[in-house]
C-alpha cells in the first residue's frame, strides 16, 4: 500500500549511485529542487562501501578517474561546489603477467620508456602506440568538452565538431574500427603477452575483449591512468561523505532505504514511502530496472531491442574483502595491483583481477595499524545462476581462496590474520546494489552497441532520462560523471522552453 500524502518536485532522480547523485548534484546546484530515491540503506550504487569492525571497503569502483585539475570529474566537483579530492593520486599501477611485470606509469615519459621496454620497440610497436596515444589525447579532451553521443540531433553533431576539434575529425574514420583490428594493422597481433595487458585493461574499463572492443573506446580504457587515478581518502565512502554533504548543504532531498515501484504517465513516482510527483525524471538505473518501472510508459518499448540486443552482454563480479595488519601488505611503493597467472586461459575468476590497497594512515579505511584490500575478477553471471545453497557456499569459498592465493604473488603473507574476510558475489550486488541477475559494468562494449548506437539518455522522450553505466560510454566512473552533465543540460535546456 501507497501512502496518501503527495510530494511535489522539479526532478525525481531513481537510483542513488554516481550517476543518479551528480545528475541530482549538478540540477540541485542550478536552482532546481531535486529529489533522489535509492533502495539501500545509504547511497553509492556500484561506486559504494560496505563498512564492517572499523574497515570501510569498496564495492565497485575502487579509483576515481580524471578527477583532477582539467578532467571530467572535476568539471562535475567545480561546477557544484565540491573541494578538490583529498587522497593518493596513484602514480600508476602494476600489472603482473605469467612472465614479467609491467608498471603502468602515469607520467607519460615513464610510461613510453616502460612499454617499448617490456614490449619491443621495433617501429611496429612504436607505431601502434603512438597511434593509441593520439587517439586517447584526441577523445580524452573530447570527452573533457562534453562530447555528446549517440548523436540525436543536428546540434549534437556541431557540439561534437566542436568538442573534437576540426583539424582531429578524420580520427572518426576509427569508430568502425576494433582493437584487434589496429593491431593486425600495426603487425603487433602475434605479441601475446602485449594482448593479454591490452585485453585485461579493457575487459577492465569497457567489459570488451581485444576482438571486439571498439578502437576509440580501447584507447580511452587502456589510458585511464594517464587521465590520473585517485583514491579518496577512506575510499568510496569518503568520497561519498563529501557528495552527501554538498548535496544536502544545496537543500537535495535524499530519500535512501526507498523502493520505486513504478513511474506513470505525468511523472507520478509510487515509492515505498508514497507517491513524488516531478516535472522530470531521471532514471539513473540499469536499463532493464528502467523499462520494469516504466511498464505503462513509452520508453519500456523503446528500450525492448536495445535490451535484446545486449541480453548475451552482461558479465559480473566477484571480490574479496581483506581487512588485514599493516604488515601483511607494507613494503610496496604502489598500492594497486593487476594479475593474470596464465597466459592460456580465459580472462573471468581470477585470471585477470584487481587489487587495491588502501593508502598507510588511512584511518577511514582501517583501523590504526591495518589496511584494507579489495581483490576484484570478472565472472560469468550463469556460473552462478543455476547453484544451489550447497553449491553456492562452495563455489563461493573456493574462488575466495583462489583469488587471496593469486594476489600472494605481490603480498606473500596476505590474509594469514585476516580481521575481515568476506567474498561478494553476483547475488550480493543482486541483493544490495538492485542489479538485475547481479549484473555489474553495463553491457560489454561492441560496434553494434557502443558510441553511436549506445542506449541514448533522451529515450524517454520530453521530461523522462535514462544516465547510468547502462548508457553511453561505459568507462566506469567517467561514463556516470559525462552522462550526468548530457542529462543534466538537457533538463536545463527542457525548463528554459
Amino acid at each position: 500500500m501507497f501512502r496518501t500524502d503527495v510530494q511535489n518536485t522539479d526532478v525525481a532522480i531513481v537510483g542513488g549511485g554516481l550517476a543518479g547523485m551528480a545528475t541530482a548534484l549538478r540540477l540541485q546546484a542550478s536552482g532546481l529542487s531535486t529529489v533522489l530515491f535509492e533502495a539501500h540503506g545509504h547511497l553509492g550504487g556500484c561506486a559504494g562501501y560496505w563498512r564492517h569492525r572499523g574497515f570501510s571497503f569498496d564495492v565497485g569502483a575502487t579509483t576515481l578517474v580524471d578527477f583532477e585539475p582539467g578532467g571530467v570529474g572535476a568539471e562535475l566537483l567545480d561546477s557544484v561546489g565540491v573541494p578538490a579530492i583529498e587522497g593518493e593520486h596513484l602514480p600508476g599501477y602494476e600489472v603482473w603477467l605469467p612472465d614479467r611485470t609491467v608498471t603502468l606509469h602515469r607520467d607519460p615519459a615513464q610510461w613510453h620508456a616502460e612499454r617499448l621496454a617490456k614490449f619491443g620497440d621495433d617501429a611496429d610497436h612504436q607505431a601502434f602506440w603512438a597511434e593509441l596515444d593520439r587517439l586517447a589525447d584526441v577523445f580524452w579532451r573530447a570527452s573533457r568538452a562534453g562530447v555528446k553521443l549517440p548523436m540525436r540531433r543536428p546540434a549534437d553533431v556541431l557540439h561534437n565538431l566542436r568538442a573534437v576539434g576540426l583539424r582531429n575529425v578524420g580520427e572518426a574514420r576509427r569508430l568502425r574500427e576494433t582493437l584487434a583490428q589496429a593491431m593486425r594493422r600495426h603487425r603487433v597481433d602475434q605479441d601475446q603477452a602485449l594482448t593479454t595487458l591490452l585485453g585485461m585493461l579493457v575487459e577492465d574499463t569497457v567489459h570488451s575483449t581485444v576482438e571486439r572492443a571498439p578502437l576509440i573506446n580501447a584507447a580511452l580504457g587502456i589510458t585511464i591512468r594517464g587521465a590520473g587515478l585517485t583514491r579518496h581518502h577512506g575510499g568510496m565512502h569518503g568520497f561519498w561523505r563529501t557528495l552527501v554533504a554538498r548535496y544536502r548543504q544545496l537543500g537535495g532531498r535524499d530519500r535512501t532505504g526507498t523502493r520505486v515501484h513504478r513511474v506513470r504517465q505525468g511523472f507520478q513516482i509510487e515509492t515505498s514511502r508514497g507517491v513524488t510527483r516531478a516535472d522530470q525524471v531521471v532514471l539513473a538505473v540499469p536499463a532493464p530496472t528502467a523499462q520494469a518501472l516504466c511498464g505503462g510508459l513509452p520508453v519500456a518499448r523503446r528500450l525492448t531491442r536495445y535490451l535484446e540486443r545486449d541480453r548475451g552482454e552482461l558479465g559480473g563480479a566477484v571480490i574479496v574483502f581483506l581487512g588485514v595488519p599493516e604488515a601483511e601488505v607494507g613494503g610496496h611503493r604502489l598500492t594497486h595491483h593487476q594479475f593474470c597467472d596464465d597466459y592460456a586461459r580465459p580472462f573471468g575468476d581470477g585470471t585477470n583481477m584487481f587489487v587495491s590497497v588502501s593508502a598507510p594512515g588511512d584511518t577511514l579505511s582501517a583501523p590504526p595499524g591495518h589496511r584494507a584490500v579489495m581483490i576484484s575478477t570478472h565472472t560469468s553471471l550463469s556460473a552462478w545462476s543455476s547453484l544451489d545453497t550447497e553449491g553456492y557456499a562452495q563455489r563461493k569459498k573456493e574462488i575466495g581462496e583462489r583469488l587471496i592465493t593469486l594476489a600472494r604473488r605481490a603480498y606473500p603473507a596476505l590474509g594469514q590474520r585476516a580481521v575481515v574476510a568476506e567474498v561478494g558475489t553476483p547475488r550480493a550486488f543482486e541483493r544490495y546494489a538492485f542489479r538485475p541477475g547481479g549484473a555489474v559494468g553495463g553491457p560489454h562494449q561492441s560496434l553494434r552497441n557502443s558510441n553511436q548506437y549506445a542506449i541514448p539518455h533522451d529515450l524517454g522522450g520530453r521530461g523522462l532520462w535514462l544516465a547510468g553505466d547502462s548508457t553511453w560510454p561505459g568507462l566506469g566512473t567517467v561514463a556516470c560523471v559525462l552522462g550526468s552533465r548530457i542529462v543534466a543540460d538537457g533538463i536545463l535546456r527542457e525548463r528554459r522552453r
